[in-house]
């Protein structure tokens, strides 16, 4: 009965439209009146210890380096890299966004971030050259997602943190689950663009361009082998590895391609200051709520579940894979990941998953919930940077969506896709 008591009043407090972080936190409270365990200060105490995390200050460095990228003529400098390499063939500039969207992914961390500075270059330069609208809209709502599989990734992190899981290895182990899904997304905007004659770009590009374009970005392109390079060497931390990232990228911005000013600096980091406030206060309310949710038993409750339907660790996972896919429609990924991620990994171990490669696929799953509605922040963001509403990105978006769960079903079951480089560098 509690379990159930304590779920219900969270999903009831979220459906009346309150921010995530009120809706944990009065659900916590109101918990408390019907089963007091002692006074209210445990809030204030889960969530000072929630924060009081070293790995979870990687989180807002990541996201500034992601503003800093944006608006410092780094991310504009990789999609021509893209472009260059790719942007003449069938589909081509539909190719060269989702590289865009891998490329910028492997610095930023984020899924809004990266729609924000790929969409804002590519749409318009998708329409000149033919491409509708409403499909456009829709491959950079999908491929937005990317952001947060290929790694450094903020949901990796805020995982590894709220399940002990090594971040240095969920990042590792997310290289090639994002390469996969960007080759999914690849293959479907071809099969598209046959269909409706996208073609590419009309360039004749040559060798020596192309290189001159890898010159022009390749301090852009540095980036994410000094961030990967040195945490899978030991050099530093995924914690300290953002701090390199937020420097060496106002560096390069500032000083380099001096597109920076100091007054874009201070409105990059007030912007980023609410939005690390938004994600800390909610972790921090999240973590009450996980104290409660093992005071109430509530993840041996779902084992018994899970296992009372099936022993099979393929048939859980498929489950747990539309248990999530669900709960993506309806909460922010953030707060999805701190509440069920240590709970669904709980039923999972003891059937022979490894707790990294669940990471991965729990990531995975959490980039579909930026594009399936009713949460889908990116496509909002989307639909505003476009003006294009938000049905028919939806519409748009469907296939790549099909392209995504089928890539997800793959690194599901074929574990050493995403672990199997761990076998290589031990």
């Amino acid at each position: 009965m509690e379990p159930l008591l304590l779920m219900g009043l969270f999903f009831a407090f979220l459906a009346s439209s309150l921010h995530i972080a009120v809706a944990i936190g009065l659900a916590v409270i109101t918990f408390t009146f019907f089963y007091p365990i002692g006074n209210l200060s445990f809030i204030a105490l889960n969530m000072y210890t929630g924060l009081y995390s070293f790995p979870l200050l990687a989180i807002p460095f990541f996201c500034l380096v992601g503003s800093i990228m944006e608006g410092g003529g780094l991310s504009s400098r990789l999609v021509n890299v893209a472009s260059r390499a790719v942007g003449n063939k069938t589909s081509g500039l539909a190719i060269v966004t989702i590289l865009a969207c891998l490329f910028f992914g492997a610095i930023s961390g984020s899924a809004p971030a990266t729609v924000a500075a790929i969409g804002s270059i590519m749409f318009p330069e998708m329409q000149k050259h033919g491409y509708h609208r409403e499909f456009a809209a829709g491959l950079i709502a999908t491929a937005g997602g990317l952001g947060i599989i290929i790694p450094p990734s903020v949901p990796m992190v805020v995982y590894g943190v709220g399940t002990q899981t090594s971040i240095g290895d969920l990042f590792l182990c997310g290289i090639i689950p994002g390469v996969i899904c960007g080759a999914f997304l690849m293959a479907v905007s071809v099969m598209i663009g046959k269909k409706r004659g996208y073609g590419g770009s009309g360039e004749k590009i040559s060798r020596r361009e192309t290189w001159r374009a890898v010159w022009d970005a390749k301090w852009a392109l540095a980036l994410p082998v000094i961030i990967l390079g040195g945490i899978y060497n030991g050099i530093f931390t995924p914690t300290e590895a953002g701090v390199v990232g937020c420097i060496y990228a106002l560096f390069v911005a500032c000083c380099i391609y001096r597109e920076l000013t100091f007054r874009k600096v201070v409105d990059i980091f007030v912007d980023n200051a609410s939005v690390v406030g938004i994600i800390f206060l909610t972790f921090g309310v999240a973590n009450s709520l996980s104290f409660l949710v093992s005071y109430t038993q509530l993840p041996a409750a779902l084992t018994a579940l899970m296992t009372s339907i099936s022993q099979n660790k393929y048939v859980v996972l498929a489950i747990i894979n539309v248990f999530l896919l669900i709960v993506g429609m309806l909460m922010d990924t953030m707060s999805a990941n701190l509440i069920f991620s240590p709970l669904l990994l709980a039923i999972v171990l003891p059937l022979g998953v490894d707790r990294v490669h669940f990471g991965i696929i729990v990531t995975i799953n959490l980039a579909l919930g930026f594009v399936t509605p009713p949460m889908a922040t990116n496509l909002y963001l989307t639909s505003a940077l476009t003006k294009v509403p938000v049905p028919d990105v939806v519409r748009e978006s469907l296939p790549f969506i099909a392209a995504m769960i089928a890539a997800l079903f793959l690194v599901t079951y074929i574990p050493d896709l995403s672990t199997g480089i761990l076998k290589w560098v031990r």
